[in-house]
């Protein structure tokens, strides 16, 4: 079986994340979603708009998903490799070049994103419309 494993928040979920997750379990038979935590997310920065629970259930209903991990720490991707024994790790295209070292554990690829759209676009837009 070829695993595959993909990481983000996946937080207000729209086509790009669709595609993303689509085209990832095309390179694989078994497709593994290592979502931030609410706690990574603050330490980054950073507030999703639905819990980790939340995102965790919505990704789990998606057909091409397998499995859903939490994301603690920037560093636990080479442990995911090796304990889930991945054989493709998959990032978005915004992310080139920021997961090589992971070549030595597996196949690393990085897909084009999906033009126009992104959480970040969802969210200028939403606040647009609320502020008149």
């Amino acid at each position: 079986m070829k695993k595959v494993i993909t990481y983000g928040t996946f937080d207000l979920l729209h086509t790009g994340h669709i595609n993303i997750l689509r085209r990832a379990k095309e390179l694989g038979d078994y497709l593994i979603v290592a979502i931030s935590s609410d706690e990574f997310n603050a330490g980054k920065g950073k507030k999703a708009y639905y819990s980790f629970e939340q995102r965790k259930a919505i990704l789990e209903a998606i057909r091409y998903v397998d499995e859903v991990i939490p994301e603690n720490t920037w560093e636990q991707k080479v442990e995911d490799v090796k304990k889930h024994q991945v054989d493709v790790f998959v990032m978005g295209d915004d992310w080139e070049g920021k997961f090589d070292f992971l070549k030595e554990q597996c196949e690393v690829v990085y897909l084009p994103r999906t033009v126009g759209i992104s959480t970040t676009k969802i969210k200028k837009d939403l606040n647009k419309t609320q502020n008149g």
